[in-house]
Order: C-alpha cells, then sequence, then structure tokens
C-alpha cells in the first residue's frame, strides 16, 4: 500500500467487539492488546504464526500483498516485505522462546516514518485443549501528528491481524 494511502486505511478500522482494546494513551504513546483463543496447541500456533503471508492482511501491507510477507522467528529475524526489488522492514524479533512467546520490535505502517518505536508482544498460552494468543503492541516516541489519537485505529489493525492468525485454526468454546 502507498505510504500516503496507509494512514486514511488505518484509521478506517474499527476493532471487534470483545478482542481488542486500547490499555493506554498518552501524547507520547500508547499500548493496545488484543486475544483470541483457538482449539490448537502452542506448537501449531507458533508454526503459523511464522507465516504472515497466511494471516496478516494485504491491505496492512506496503506492497498491497500478504504474500510478500516473511517472519524468521529467531533473534535478529526480521518480519520483512519485499516485492519487485522493493523491500520494507516492518520489524526485528529481540526475544523468542519457542510456542510461548515472539516479540518484535518496528513501527508499523504510517509509524515507520516517525520517530516512534513499537513492541509487539505474542503471547501463546494453553490450558491443554484451547490456546489464547495474545497479542500487546506498546508505541512510544515522537511523530508529527497526535500519538494518542492513532491509538484505536492501530489497535483495530493489530486486531485483525490477531484475527486472521485465529481464523486459520478452529474456534475454542
Amino acid at each position: 500500500m502507498r505510504a500516503r494511502a496507509f494512514l486514511p486505511a488505518l484509521l478506517g478500522v474499527i476493532a471487534a467487539p470483545g478482542t481488542a482494546a486500547v490499555q493506554e494513551s498518552t501524547d507520547s504513546g500508547f499500548s493496545v492488546s488484543t486475544t483470541q483463543r483457538v482449539a490448537a496447541s502452542p506448537a501449531q500456533v507458533w508454526a503459523v504464526l511464522a507465516q504472515p503471508a497466511r494471516w496478516w492482511s494485504s491491505q496492512h501491507s506496503w506492497s498491497g500483498d500478504a504474500k510478500n510477507l516473511s517472519l524468521d522467528p529467531v533473534v535478529g529475524g526480521c518480519f520483512c516485505e519485499r516485492w519487485g526489488g522493493n523491500g520494507a522492514e516492518h520489524a526485528r524479533v529481540i526475544f523468542a522462546k519457542k510456542d510461548e512467546q515472539l516479540r518484535l520490535r518496528g513501527a508499523f505502517g504510517p509509524l515507520q516514518g516517525e520517530a516512534l518505536t513499537g513492541v509487539l508482544t505474542f503471547t501463546l498460552k494453553s490450558d491443554g485443549k484451547v490456546t489464547t494468543i495474545t497479542a500487546d503492541y506498546v508505541v512510544g516516541g515522537h511523530a508529527r501528528f497526535a500519538v494518542k489519537d492513532i491509538a484505536p485505529a492501530v489497535d483495530g489493525v493489530i486486531g485483525e491481524q490477531v484475527k486472521g492468525l485465529a481464523a486459520l485454526f478452529s474456534p475454542a468454546g
């Protein structure tokens, strides 16, 4: 997606009720959290988490095609997008505990062009039958727009991605 079109598309996303929430919002940053429960093991979820081309929305990519996304779930690994000689580093893996937690540092979409940093943490917890997927995204820094005002839109986008991941599994009861 072109950078100019990315912000309006981001602002047009509405979070699904009960699955995502802005946790905190200030002039200097915000945090959002979303949770989905699936009938799958953490190992199954981890394997798919490492394949964003399967669950990330094409609408929220620079190229317009999620098939161009890749994620190497090891420390230093890149959540990258490559297309036709172009590319974007969306985030870097800064913590990986297989089948439990994956943490990335990066500013997604229109946040990338600002002096912002974000930490996106995926946590997988199982009760033996159901895995709860939680994504927490904490963003802070300086931007040429009101950072706290974009929090609901970012919440919607992160919620949409986690719903896409969860949709690849049977819903938990």
